[in-house]
Parts: C-alpha cells; structure tokens; sequence
C-alpha cells in the first residue's frame, strides 16, 4: 500500500483510500468522541526558538544553519520555554557535537498538513545566502485528521524534500507519528488511526528516500517509554507532546541530522547485531513505520539502508541568542 501511495504520488494518481468505506462511518463517530476528550487542556503558543545555539563554539567557521518545517510538533506547541523545542534541542545537539555554533530558523505551523511545506520551503529559500545546510521536516498527523489524500500528502513532502535538496539543503523527514497512542482514543479508532498513520509514514519514507532524504520513524514518539508513561509525556492538552516527550523524540532524530551532515562517528556500516539491513525501498519503509527511531537511507535504487543509530543524550536545555542577521518574518500562527 505504500509503495501504491508513493507511486499514485510521483505520477500524479488520484486518492487511495487507506481503511475501507465500511469503516469510515465508525471512524467518524470515533473521532468526534476522541475531539472531545483530546484538548481538555489547552496548548500554549509554541515559543519562538529562532536564534544561534552553541556560542562557545564560536571560531573562524561560520555557523552551521538548522531549518525546522512542519505542523505543531515541529513548532513545539505544547511547551512554554523556547529550549523545550525540538528545534531549539536539535540545535543544541547539533552543536555539542558539531563543536559548532548553529543558527536556527523554524518556519513550522501549528494545525499545517503537507500543502503547506511548499509556503514553509520558499520562506527558507527566500535568501539564496543563507540556505540551510540540513533542514528538519515532522509532518503527516493532520494530513491524517483532516482525511488529506494520502497521494496529496506524498506528493507535497517529495516537492519540498526536492526544493530543499536542489537548493544544496540535506533533508531529514521525521514520518507521521502513531494516532494510535493518542490516550483518549479508543477502539475501534485507535487501530484503524495506527494502521493509516503507519501506512502515511511508510509511504512518506518512500517519497523521501527517492528525492535523496533520509528519515526517521517518529511512531509512537519515540519507543517503549512513550506507551509506559503516556501523561507524563503528554502535554496539557493530552495531544501534544510534553517537554519530556520533545526531547524523547529529539534524541531519535538527531544522531541521522548528524549523520547526514557526516558528524557522527558511526558509519553507514550495517550493523547486524542491531537488527540493520539494506531492503527494498517499500520493505525497508514498512518495517521502519513498525519500530519507532529507525532510519532509513537510500542506497543504490532500489535500496535502501534500514540503520537503528544509538541515540545521544541531549545537552542540558539552552535558550536561543538572538540572531544577529534578522530573518525574514517567520510561519508561527
């Protein structure tokens, strides 16, 4: 089913309906009953963390230059501090290890599906000179929730993924997370929400992967401690991540951002004893869509290296100084 995505996707197919038309009505009914429970609190704005992570680092380099796309989990609604962000956590991680100071710029929008990475896209680009040098994109949940095609929602990421990359810009696309660990939702939801969420990351992955990207699963964000301690990962709202769930997923994604940039010290080597392989492109996509904080990266087509990275602990949580060159105004709402 993802490859049938991904390919409806790259040569203009119409929607493939992920649950069958019987379901829908029990769907619906789900949803409205999960709407009413999920939000009881209320999600604060998320925190502008835009501005230069790492100034200790300062030397002759110039800083390298962090760009964040997406939906709420990318802006980081649901924490009040700027250093709570995942962009602001990916910037500080980057940094350590970079020994390099990073400038962030997040562009992302709370309640965003696919159709707007291309506005997101051209708000990095609007300054040939100051091009990211890796770009973070986390989106797909409300492609999910609003029912977006899931052909439309492919065929967007693998626009922007190719925008970012033609302009010199690595990718790294964390996929749509699990709806199914959402707490307030029940069954018959919540299986129907897990297959499709992992059908759209699956499928996404595919996209990314062709256009020369690389991903990270973000499921059930991210491993066992997420379904162990769901409300203390849970932000107020019951939907949105907790500072504690941020930096769970941050620690996922951030040894690939290093990678990509040929900052960790493991190789692409694959790795045996941790369960890596090189697949076909759909099998590697659907097996990384099953286990949350595995990457994939592309190979010689049509395969691809499925990697489980040993995850590094984040710095101590650090606000952002602000950047001394003022971008243009940025996509929070």
């Amino acid at each position: 089913m993802a490859r049938r995505i991904a390919a409806g996707a790259a040569y203009g197919g119409g929607s493939i309906g992920l649950i069958g038309a019987a379901a829908v009505g029990v769907f619906l009914a789900e949803v409205q009953l999960a709407k009413r429970q999920v939000g009881g609190g209320t999600a604060p704005v998320p925190p502008s963390a835009d501005g230069r992570y790492g100034v200790a680092f300062a030397g002759p380099s110039d800083p390298l230059r962090l760009g964040m796309l997406g939906d709420s989990t990318a802006a980081g609604q649901g924490v009040r501090r700027a250093g709570q962000t995942p962009g602001a956590l990916l910037a500080s991680g980057l940094a350590a290890v970079a020994e390099r100071p990073v400038d962030l710029r997040n562009v992302a929008l709370p309640g965003a599906r696919s159709d707007d990475l291309e506005r997101q896209v051209s708000l990095l680009l609007a300054d040939p000179a100051r091009t990211p040098d890796v770009c973070v994109i986390m989106i797909g949940a409300n492609d999910v929730t609003h029912r977006m095609p899931a052909t439309q929602s492919v065929r967007c990421l693998t626009t922007a993924v190719r925008r970012l990359r033609t302009a010199g810009a690595e990718v790294v696309v964390g996929t749509c997370p699990d709806l199914g660990t959402i707490e307030p939702v029940y069954q018959p939801l919540r299986w129907l929400a897990r297959r499709v969420s992992r059908q759209l990351a699956a499928a996404q992955t595919i996209g990314a992967v062709e256009q020369g990207g690389r991903t990270v699963s973000l499921g059930d964000l991210l491993g066992p401690e997420f379904a162990a301690n769901p409300r203390e990962l849970f932000g107020p709202d019951n939907y949105h991540p907790s500072a504690e769930g941020y930096a769970t997923a941050a620690m996922a994604v951030l040894p690939t951002l290093c990678a990509v940039l040929g900052l960790w010290p493991e190789s692409d080597r694959l790795d045996g004893a941790r369960r890596e392989d090189i697949l076909p492109v759909a099998k590697a996509a659907s097996q990384a869509a099953r286990e949350a904080g595995t990457e994939v990266t592309g190979a010689r087509a049509p395969w691809a290296l499925l990697k489980h990275r040993r995850r590094r602990r984040l710095p101590s949580s650090t606000e952002p100084v602000p950047h001394p060159h003022p971008d243009a105004a940025h996509g929070h709402a």
